[in-house]
């Protein structure tokens, strides 16, 4: 297996990668481990197992935050503090030095059985004078649970914190009984619009809802701050469909972030085989169910089989076997120029940090940086550099500080 350089908290390592499914020698697309969807075809050149960049950054991480609990999602405050989110259903914030917060009190109760529990944060646009938070979750309700977004002004004393008038917005319905596939991201855009994005359930019986307009399973919503519908949503007008529907035909979307012109791209999770980057367009299909370059977990096909379809859109890029995406940013600082403009997603599977470098809209080279963790969510500090948050299957979190060597 190839290996790559890593320096962790300052000493030179030799890493195993994760078994990528491309060679790590320098610009080639080698095949090291064979696709799961059999006879599966990239539908244009590129789509898939792009080469590594000829130059390849050594980067240092240092843990700046051990011991926490099992982390979901972090997000910087203006002072350079964070807010997390632990799945269990508490809040924190750490120093820039690592000193973690007691709970924040005033956070909603969540289902944190199988994947549920207290999912993503985002800051309001206009945080710094309003103080407002958002988050996302898997409510308890009556009959099952759903995937929630709850807003919240975070209050500071001191070295804790409280939210008050906590509020659910907005609802993905229907309720289910099920605990997977929550998704589930929070971006805000240029317009101060809040994007949702959200998973199928994962069963057979509501996945395919992710094709209905009328349901809530399987979609990007595009909301605004007090959860309602903006009015130029692609169904706003179509009876029946859900108004706060921006995109559709999706499996379970666990990275999304802003590009440079401030347009939304998400990773979701296939099956076995099967990621997607996607750049969702209002009212736009995506397949799932009836589209995807991935199989079933016992290996038979999902569906016909196809991988196009006419009437849904293509994704920019797919990984088969897959990453395990969670988490998403956008690289636009100075601290690694090697990195500008390029993609950066948490690897559950691929236990690291995928980097993708972009050509216009078309994924130019992958790039692997090995953690040896289950990385959760990523996210570019105000000095350029790039923090990555850990999960462990047994449960706990450390933050790391990734810089160049």
């Amino acid at each position: 297996m190839p290996t790559r350089l890593l320096l962790l908290t300052g000493t030179i390592l030799a890493v195993a990668l994760a078994a990528p499914a491309f060679s790590q020698t320098a610009g080639t697309a080698v095949e090291t481990r064979r696709p799961n969807g059999a006879g599966q075809k990239p539908a244009f050149e590129g789509q898939t197992r792009a080469p590594q960049p000829s130059q390849v950054v050594k980067i240092r991480a240092e843990p700046v935050a051990e011991g926490l609990p099992n982390l979901w999602a972090m997000e910087f405050l203006p002072d350079g503090a964070m807010l997390v989110t632990a799945r269990e259903g508490t809040m924190h914030i750490v120093s820039d030095e690592g000193d973690v917060s007691a709970a924040i009190s005033g956070v909603p109760e969540v289902d944190s059985s199988g994947q549920g529990g207290l999912l993503d944060v985002a800051l309001a646009p206009d945080f710094e004078t309003s103080g407002m938070i958002f988050l996302s979750f898997s409510e308890p309700r009556d009959g099952g649970n759903g995937t929630s977004v709850a807003s919240a002004k975070l209050v500071r004393s001191g070295a804790g914190a409280a939210l008050e008038s906590t509020k659910v917005i907005f609802q993905q319905i229907p309720t289910y009984d099920g605990n997977k596939h929550y998704g589930s991201r929070l971006v805000f855009g240029l317009d101060n619009a809040l994007y949702v994005t959200v998973g199928e359930r994962s069963d057979r019986k509501t996945r395919v809802q992710a094709q209905d307009i009328t349901s809530g399973l399987g979609k990007v919503f595009r909301i605004d701050m007090q959860g309602k519908a903006l009015p130029d949503n692609p169904f706003v007008k179509t009876d029946g469909a859900i108004p706060e529907i921006w995109s559709y035909g999706h499996r379970n979307m666990q990275a999304a972030a802003l590009d440079g012109q401030g347009r939304l791209w998400t990773v979701e999770h296939g099956p076995k085989g099967g990621d997607e980057l996607n750049r969702p367009q209002a009212g736009m299909n995506y397949g799932w169910p009836k589209v995807t370059y991935g199989v079933e977990y016992s290996g038979s096909k999902i569906g016909d089989g196809i991988t196009t379809l006419e009437g849904t859109e293509q994704p920019v890029y797919y990984w088969d076997p897959v990453i395990g995406p969670s988490g998403m940013a956008f690289y636009d600082g100075d601290a690694i120029p090697e990195w500008k403009g390029a993609f950066l997603i948490g690897g559950l599977v691929a236990q690291g940090l995928v980097v993708l470098h972009m050509d216009g809209d078309r994924v130019k080279f992958e790039e692997h940086v090995p953690l040896e963790a289950r990385i959760r969510d990523v996210k570019v500090a105000p000095d350029g550099s790039v923090y990555a948050v850990t999960e462990s299957r047994g449960g706990g979190s450390t933050i790391l500080k990734l810089t160049k060597a």
